[in-house]
């Protein structure tokens, strides 16, 4: 599965306006920069799985709104979930990718 890095940022600056914010208050929020965050909503740059849960949780949905353009709204358990991740370091955080990816592809 090939991600659209260009669709994930319109979804990210359509959750951003929804929630009336500014990039710099979105980049404070999930503790990146906002150039970084402008970097990401125009495909400049590829956001890591880290990056992505901040972004969703200082937005207030789940990461599937970026990813598939629909969130999930099932409790609070993907909060549960980024709050892990968000302590792991980078080897943990690229460990985690690779099964979430292998994950995805199951049936």
């Amino acid at each position: 599965m090939e991600l659209d890095y260009a669709l994930i940022g319109q979804r990210i600056v359509r959750c951003r306006k929804r929630k009336k914010l500014k990039q710099a208050k979105l980049a404070e929020l999930a503790e990146i920069s906002d150039q970084y965050v402008s970097n990401i909503e125009h495909a400049r740059s590829i956001p890591s799985t880290e990056v992505i849960m901040r972004l969703a949780i200082a937005l207030d949905t789940t990461p599937d709104e970026f990813l598939v353009g629909t969130a999930r709204h099932e409790g609070e358990r993907w909060k549960d979930i980024a709050e892990r991740l968000r302590v792991m370091d980078d080897k943990q955080l690229d460990l985690a990718e690779s099964f979430l990816s292998w994950l995805s592809e199951q049936k």
